[in-house]
């Protein structure tokens, strides 16, 4: 199992446009990644689901993928969420 974690960059949070862009990155890769924040989890290529769990600008959030041959994409969408997302 993988792990990484990442401070959210988008100054609005992990919202309609940034989870939607995180999701697609996401299901790009072709992974089964989960995003986990105050003890919820979600599956990162959904962007409804990682609406709900209410993520802000400055929250930390965990990514785990099952997959052991995936470290450097995972490497990739912690440094995606870190940027903002909302600006690009």
């Amino acid at each position: 199992m993988i792990t990484r974690t990442a401070v959210i960059g988008a100054s609005v949070g992990l919202h309609a446009r940034p989870a939607a862009l995180f999701a697609q990155a996401v299901d790009d890769k072709e992974l089964d990644v989960t995003i986990t924040f105050n003890g919820e989890e979600a599956d990162a290529a959904s962007a409804l689901e990682i609406m709900t769990l209410g993520v802000k600008h400055g929250d930390t959030v965990t990514l785990t993928c099952d997959d052991d041959s995936a470290a450097e994409a995972m490497d990739e969408l912690a440094a995606m969420l870190a940027t903002d997302l909302d600006a690009e």
